[in-house]
């Protein structure tokens, strides 16, 4: 996953790169200094992925600077987490954003053709929980998955998942998004075969006490191979899955 180091190692094996140019390429400055942010330019080398945006708290004038840093870096796909509506539509006049909604995230430039070794299943509980499953599913797209979706599958109404049983099984990584009681992580963790990351969302009436219910009902899972990420944390739920699901090839 580590594609730049790798690729300047490869040039100097292929004799397009000096030594010294390839040195040079790794010593750069690790990170920006912009005053409001230190922008790691070194993340993809250690990790396999660009540092992400994450928009909330930040003014449209911080996310343009960190962006512009970030690709005079040389980085092609910027990823912006929790960006509202009105923002995106500020940041678009400057830049060519693509502003999906529902996941409020916004992306600058191309998503990875999908590269993994299977697909990603991210299933809800509930409409309510599609927000939260949006953050996840756009999340791996533009890390090179292929997603299927299974939305409003919960164990209210247990027929509706298992009409999906072949997806389901088929899948390398699943991601279960749930609030209320968040057992929906649980079932699925009983029959499949793969990793299964648990979601829980803040959907609930009170004693759900904003996701914390759905939390410690997935944590306490009985199904082995079920692993829970914070409360709402789709993009964590995402990048976790697409981790996984480049294992092989990595």
């Amino acid at each position: 996953m580590k594609t730049e180091i790798k690729t300047i190692l490869q040039a100097v094996r292929a004799g397009r790169m000096s030594v010294d140019d390839a040195v040079l390429a790794l010593k750069k400055e690790p990170f920006a200094e912009l005053g409001y942010a230190k922008v790691d330019l070194h993340r993809s080398i250690r990790q396999g992925q660009p540092e992400v945006i994450y928009g909330a708290g930040k003014t449209v004038a911080q996310i343009l600077g960190i962006a512009a840093q970030l690709q005079q870096s040389g980085q092609k796909t910027i990823l912006i987490t929790r960006l509202g509506a009105e923002a995106a539509e500020r940041i678009g006049t400057v830049l060519d954003l693509d502003y999906r909604a529902d996941a409020r995230i916004g992306i600058i430039g191309a998503a990875a053709a999908p590269n993994g070794i299977g697909t990603i299943v991210v299933a809800t509980g509930g409409t309510s929980d599609i927000p939260v499953a949006e953050e996840a599913a756009v999340t791996a797209e533009v890390y090179g998955n292929e997603v299927v979706r299974l939305y409003d599958v919960g164990v209210a109404g247990l027929h509706r998942l298992l009409a999906h049983l072949d997806e389901l099984m088929r899948a390398s990584v699943i991601i279960a998004v749930a609030g209320m009681e968040g057992a929906l992580a649980s079932v699925i963790g009983g029959l499949v075969d793969c990793p299964v990351i648990a979601v829980p969302t803040s959907v609930g009436y009170g004693a759900s006490f904003e996701g914390l219910s759905a939390l410690l009902s997935m944590l306490n899972s009985c199904a082995s191979g079920v692993a829970a990420v914070n409360i709402d944390n789709g993009f964590g739920a995402g990048y976790l899955a697409s981790m996984i699901n480049h294992m092989e090839a990595k």
